[in-house]
């Protein structure tokens, strides 16, 4: 982040990812270079093993404490997410798919929670070589709740389904079925070629 006031919450994030990933510099977008700007305030792409984990900025409190609710950061929450590390930049289609979701957030008045889960309308990649077309809701895998000077944050990761996997999830919760997923991909990375 290359800014001059103070970002305790930014810095708690960081920190909170930094503790789970070997050293690096990971690739950010910013408000300058995220479209329709209304929701996150940035979006930063880590390599992991095999994949990228894609995290939000500005759900929660990032400069300074505004809301009433001084136990939780803004929102309370931050969104994350994992593609398969083929290419870099990270995939276009994810970085645009986080970006809506936090738009999403900020024009409904909606925040987000393990468990819920959505159909955009289409897939999620916005190409028909996916049959992912929906998206489930967990508690990040690996990072968890974590305390910020601005209250506490939790990072929510999103996992892209298809309609079948939406239904079933419909039927039963959607605990139910990551749980089943999770055997085969504990950290919920999700592949549009699956």
């Amino acid at each position: 982040m290359e800014q001059d006031e103070s970002a305790p919450g930014w810095d708690a994030i960081e920190a909170a990812v930094a503790a789970h990933l070997p050293a690096q510099r990971p690739l950010h977008w910013g408000t300058d270079t995220l479209p329709g700007q209304d929701g996150i305030y940035g979006l930063s792409a880590y390599r992991g093993d095999g994949h990228w984990l894609l995290v939000t900025f500005g759900l929660t409190e990032l400069f300074a404490k505004e809301s009433d609710d001084p136990g939780t950061s803004g929102w309370g929450f931050e969104l994350t997410m994992r593609v398969p590390a083929a290419e870099e930049p990270p995939p276009q289609w994810s970085l645009n798919l986080l970006q809506r979701l936090g738009q999403y957030v900020f024009s409904t008045g909606r925040a987000f929670a393990a468990g819920h889960r959505m159909s955009p309308g289409g897939p999620i990649t916005g190409s028909a070589d996916t049959r992912l077309t929906a998206i489930a809701l967990a508690d990040d895998p690996v990072l968890g709740v974590i305390g910020t000077p601005h209250g506490a944050a939790r990072f929510l990761t999103v996992f892209g389904i298809t309609g079948e996997e939406l239904r079933v999830a419909q039927e039963s919760s959607t605990a139910e079925l990551l749980s089943g997923i999770r055997r085969d991909n504990p950290l919920l990375v999700t592949d549009p070629a699956r």
